[in-house]
């Protein structure tokens, strides 16, 4: 019989040392974990509970509708056999969801019954991410794979209405794709797409055709600009500020910064935040912007400073994507964070709450240290500790 326990095999003491990290870590109760079978891939609001509800793509092959306020998920949607990467809602009252894998299809199933739907074939590597939107009367599906090719699909039929690629820049695998909600119109959408290489493009689709929006800078009138170029690598995450005035647009970069690209300004970086290490998600409030990644830490950052307000430590692995919770009157009131440590967290928004988390965290690190140093028992003598116990009690 073969082992499969660690400590049986070589391993530097580096990786010791982040196995043993990760293990103490791992049996923390920060940001209320709610643990899934698999690794989480990605999350998007559930728009019947927009305050309680996630669903989440896992590596297992399975989509999960959860209530965040129980373990066990409320459906559970199968089919792929690979991992699920991207999610998204929509087909005819937004009763559909939508699912890139790593088998290269895209797959659907009924939100309410689970019964799997129409599956679309057309990428030649991972789909990476999903978005659904509407052109004049049709419900449009749009998908972005590693094969570095931007796919539109009719919904209802399953044709294949374009494929997008860029003939004048080298196209790298698409990680991310954003419906800019200022300029889309019914007629036609505008589209933003992101991936393994700087470059942000945008893109006018109609269901006659498409074309690239050449791009300018706000202060050199007249000169061009192929894309949109305010980071120094891979860009991961595309995010509108539908709360801010502007609706500018928020990214995420391997390069460890979070960028705010200024619409005024032709989409140039406004404020850069400095997550770090490679940040993954990048989510906006009107008074913070809220950050995560490979550090396994979520940061909450003012908005009005720019300055790091505080951060959340409850993840034991790369956290891979996050979710405003908003209430009745749709303003956020609370951030979701999920990750390949296979847990689903929920942190407030609110000044004071988030205080409490923070000391709460500060308190379990101390505890654990004073553990660590003491080898779990107590540095007083049982006549000591009775003696403090009737202080107490005084």
């Amino acid at each position: 019989m073969e082992s499969v326990d660690p400590d049986h095999f070589f391993e530097t003491d580096a990786s010791q040392a982040q196995r043993a990290r990760k293990a103490a870590k791992a049996g923390n109760k920060h940001g209320d974990p709610l643990e899934m079978k698999s690794k989480i891939l990605a999350a998007v609001p559930d728009p019947k509970s927009p305050l309680s509800g996630i669903f989440v793509a896992e590596s297992a092959g399975f989509v999960r509708q959860v209530k965040l306020t129980s373990s066990e998920p409320q459906a559970t949607y199968r089919g792929p056999k690979a991992p699920v990467t991207c999610l998204a809602i929509g087909g005819a009252d937004n009763k559909t969801i939508f699912a890139g894998s790593w088998d290269k299809d895209i797959w659907s199933w009924d939100i309410a019954s689970t019964h799997l739907g129409r599956k679309y074939s057309g990428h030649s590597d991972f789909v990476k991410a999903v978005l659904c939107a509407k052109l004049k009367d049709k419900d449009i599906l749009i998908s972005g794979g590693a094969d570095k090719k931007i796919l539109v699909w009719d919904i209802e039929t399953g044709r294949r209405l374009h494929t997008i690629q860029d003939p004048t820049t080298a196209m790298l695998a698409i990680q991310h794709l954003a419906l800019d909600p200022v300029l889309t119109t019914r007629e036609e959408i505008v589209l933003v797409s992101a991936g393994s290489d700087p470059h942000i493009r945008r893109w006018k689709v109609r269901l006659d055709g498409y074309e690239q929006i050449t791009e300018t800078f706000h202060d050199r009138p007249g000169a061009e600009r192929l894309t949109i170029e305010e980071h120094d690598t891979s860009v991961y995450r595309l995010v509108f500020d539908v709360d801010g005035e502007d609706v500018d647009l928020w990214t995420a970069s391997a390069d460890g910064t979070a960028k705010c690209l200024s619409r005024s300004r032709n989409f140039v970086a406004e404020d850069d935040l400095n997550h770090g290490d490679y940040v993954r998600a990048v989510q906006p409030t009107e008074q913070w912007v809220i950050t995560a990644g490979r550090d396994e830490h979520v940061k909450v950052w003012d908005r009005a400073t720019g300055k790091l307000y505080c951060s959340l430590e409850g993840h034991f692995e790369e956290i891979t994507d996050l979710v405003l919770l908003r209430n009745a009157e749709g303003s956020p009131e609370k951030i979701c964070s999920v990750g390949i440590d296979r847990t689903i967290r929920t942190w407030p928004l609110q000044k004071t709450d988030l205080d409490d988390v923070v000391k709460e965290v500060e308190e379990a690190k101390k505890s654990s240290i004073k553990e660590a140093e003491t080898g779990g028992e107590s540095l007083l003598t049982a006549e000591e500790e009775a003696e403090l116990a009737e202080l107490m009690d005084d």
